[in-house]
């Protein structure tokens, strides 16, 4: 710390030596830092428990390929029979209201194209109710999604 002596006072004598205020002007960031770090690892640790999706069990077919991009995905769960309810999107819809929520993202949307995902023990005709609501919605190509034979 930097000292001062009074102006005329001889070194032999008791000089009173007067102390400089410093102020300390930095912030303190290691709090900070501590407290951003219990934060991101706690939310690292959450996020994968937040995404949880709609259990299918998807076919399987040995030639499928994976689909990359921004697409619009309808997915008809076990329930189905019971409930009559159709996700879209992992939201849940009515299969009455199915056709207008579908034609409302068509128009939206560049490409005309849903893939479907239906439960391996669904009936035909109820997929085929399904595909039917999708074309009546203005769906252009309606993909059908399967898991490949060593995928879960």
């Amino acid at each position: 710390m930097p000292q001062l002596q009074a102006v005329g006072s001889t070194p032999g004598r008791s000089a009173r030596s007067r102390r400089v205020a410093v102020t300390l002007s930095e912030i303190n960031v290691v709090p900070l830092v501590d407290v951003m770090l219990v934060l991101l690892i706690i939310f690292m640790i959450t996020a994968p428990m937040i995404q949880r999706g709609v259990d299918v069990n998807l076919p399987i077919a040995s030639r499928a390929s994976r689909i990359e991009g921004d697409r619009v995905i309808v997915t008809i769960p076990p329930s189905y029979r019971q409930n009559h309810l159709i996700y879209l999107n992992n939201e849940a819809v009515r299969f009455e209201v199915l056709q207008e929520r579908v034609r409302q993202k068509m128009e939206v949307s560049a490409t005309k194209q849903v893939f479907l995902r239906g439960d391996g023990t669904l009936l035909y005709q109820e997929l085929m109710d399904v595909f039917d609501r999708l074309k009546g919605a203005g769906v252009e190509k309606v993909g059908l999604e399967t898991k490949a034979p060593g995928e879960r």
